[in-house]
């Protein structure tokens, strides 16, 4: 009797701007590669922003915590005043409070690490590396103040003598935030990325940090760091300043294993990782916390090209692909992967690459890349392949 293959559900968030339209390109992939997946769509977004006041309505909650993974296409964000004016009236001057989505699902889902490989995608394997971002703390924590608050006025007149001018400007004419890091919080973003480079072959973690300028926290980040290194005597685990990282990752990306850094300077360097690879439309993110992750392309939602068929649906694809290794099917991941590298080789480009291929013909183009690489993995011939890519192709 043939085992029953226990099916995943993976929650479809489709979002805003040309976050649907990649989603729409990509998710054809799912039944091409026959994974066992159901696929379940909710809502999220400015679009739920301007109907209910919320963007991530209580029935999109619901529907995340029965599935296994989440796969969202990119959001709208906007600032607050505007926030405000799009709000049905009869939902004005509630004191609605208008947070990124984005945001709520990391922090309510606590997803604390943020994984973005860089892969090569020229087909030449010159660098492979990742940056793993801390989600939850450090300069992004939401201790941001539009002016100084009374709580923190004795410590700065404590620094007065050092020359701080704030006091000229006034507590209202001045502004703070603050980094924040704790034990906990180090701790564990430290062994997901000692750990992410013993699953995936990778021999050293580059701790990336600012220690000449931030002097104690950096300290603390530090000696946390190499306690916790001292337990993985097969890697090599370094600390770098976030300045030489940078150039050495356009200089020499082929040095990196594993780069793990707070939420800025990891915000900062995955986007120059991104650039390394050929730009954002290749770019994947993966969120990952202990009993939950998220996936999505890590370009926005670029309302300006909503609706024209010119969005580049790679990153969707290799968003797509993170999810899959998550789920326990690296070969189908692989394939992903490996199709969006010679796709893009083959000259079928969207605009952001110098093409002139619409998001629907990449896309398809992408699907049979994946079909035939599948086929030929088990036996079979890439002209057979074709019959049953059949339905994907269209006149590139």
């Amino acid at each position: 009797m043939t085992a029953q293959i226990s099916r995943k559900r993976i929650c479809i968030l489709p979002g805003d701007g040309i976050g649907i339209e990649v989603m729409e390109a990509a998710l054809p992939v799912i039944a091409a590669l026959h994974l066992p997946f159901d696929l379940i769509p909710a809502d999220i977004g400015w679009e739920c922003w301007k109907r209910e006041g919320e963007t991530v309505p209580a029935q999109t909650w619901e529907v995340m915590a029965s599935c296994d993974a989440t796969l969202l296409g990119a959001i709208t964000s906007k600032p607050l005043a505007e926030a405000e004016a799009e709000l049905p009236l009869a939902l004005q001057g509630q004191n609605r409070r208008y947070v990124s989505p984005v945001i709520q699902l990391r922090q309510n889902l606590d997803l604390y690490a943020n994984v973005r490989p860089v892969t090569d995608m020229t087909g030449e394997d010159r660098f492979r590396f990742v940056v793993i971002r801390e989600n939850t703390e450090g300069l992004y924590a939401g201790l941001d103040f539009g002016h100084v608050p009374d709580a923190l006025v004795p410590l700065l007149e404590e620094r007065e003598a050092l020359g701080a001018p704030w006091q000229r400007a006034g507590q209202q004419d001045a502004t703070v935030t603050l980094r924040l890091q704790t034990r906990s919080g180090l701790t564990r973003i430290f062994e997901y990325a000692f750990d992410y480079a013993r699953k995936n072959t990778f021999t050293r973690v580059t701790f990336v940090d600012k220690p000449m300028v931030l002097r104690y926290s950096s300290a603390f980040a530090r000696g946390i760091f190499e306690e916790i290194a001292q337990r993985y005597p097969d890697i090599t685990g370094v600390i770098e300043n976030v300045d030489a990282v940078a150039l050495w990752m356009v200089q020499r990306p082929e040095r990196f294993g594993v780069i793990v850094a707070e939420n800025m300077f990891g915000d900062i360097l995955s986007d120059l990782g991104a650039g390394v690879m050929g730009g954002l439309g290749f770019a994947p993110s993966g969120n990952f916390g202990n009993s939950g992750a998220y996936f999505e392309p890590v370009h926005g939602s670029a309302p300006a090209h909503a609706g024209l068929n010119k969005a580049n649906p790679s990153a969707m694809f290799m968003a797509i692909a993170l999810m899959l290794e998550h789920l326990g099917y690296p070969a189908q991941a692989a394939f992903i992967t490996r199709a969006v590298s010679l796709v893009s080789q083959s000259g079928v480009r969207s605009y952001d690459l110098g093409g002139s291929h619409t998001t629907d013909q990449v896309g398809e183009a992408i699907v049979l890349q994946c079909i035939e690489l599948q086929a030929s993995s088990v036996g079979y011939r890439a002209e057979q392949a074709s019959v049953q890519g059949e339905r994907y192709v269209s006149a590139l």
